[in-house]
């Protein structure tokens, strides 16, 4: 490795870890009950966690108040956070969870596994048209039936997978697999629509 690349790795890494150790600091202040260390952590998350909210709920309101409560949640289970996650991924959890029990009192109503004839889901059936942009996909994810939409973020936009979807959504294993596969389906034509109406406005550009 050159010198100077050399010299670029060993400064992000040092800010890696002094960002660590910074955040480190913070939580062990909130662990005290320290108020400046709870508005600091909120003021370093509390956009993160906004976005991630707004992906739930689409009043942006809602997602604000969605987003405040899941951080006074956080501060009174503190003492319960293990380094095992990073804050932020912890602190997400908790905003999805708050997004979720949002819903549910809209009366956001999952299939019973009784009622969803299991079809199975590979991952290599997440195939885009290289016509997709990111932004296309995310767009039309907002369309999907609600109960297909909340499934299909939590695996492709959140990383999660199925036993952890079924824990977040108090779901059997077998029903997220299936509203995954119905989502994809859904997603996938939403998606061949755009790549239409694309192609549509090329041709009358020219």
């Amino acid at each position: 490795m050159k010198p100077f690349k050399k010299a670029i790795v060993f400064k992000i890494e040092y800010l890696q870890r002094f960002m660590q150790q910074t955040t480190n600091q913070l939580i062990a202040g909130c662990k005290k009950g320290d108020k400046k260390s709870q508005l600091q952590l909120y003021t370093n998350y509390c956009d993160a966690m906004f976005t991630i909210a707004c992906r739930y709920l689409r009043n942006k309101e809602d997602a604000k108040d969605a987003m405040q409560e899941s951080f006074i949640k956080a501060f009174g289970k503190i003492n319960n956070y293990e380094s095992t996650y990073t804050i932020g991924v912890w602190l997400k959890r908790i905003v999805i969870n708050q997004c979720l029990d949002v819903l549910k009192k809209q009366k956001l109503i999952f299939e019973d596994l009784d009622d969803v004839e299991y079809e199975f889901e590979e991952e290599s059936d997440w195939y885009f048209n290289d016509a997709i942009t990111k932004k296309d996909v995310l767009k039309a994810i907002e369309s999907l039936t609600v109960k297909y939409k909340l499934v299909v973020q939590l695996y492709l936009i959140e990383g999660y997978d199925h036993e952890e979807i079924s824990q977040i959504l108090q779901l059997p294993i077998k029903t997220s697999r299936t509203h995954l596969r119905r989502g994809r389906l859904q997603l996938q034509e939403l998606l061949n629509e755009t790549k239409v109406k694309t192609n549509k406005e090329i041709i009358q550009q020219k």
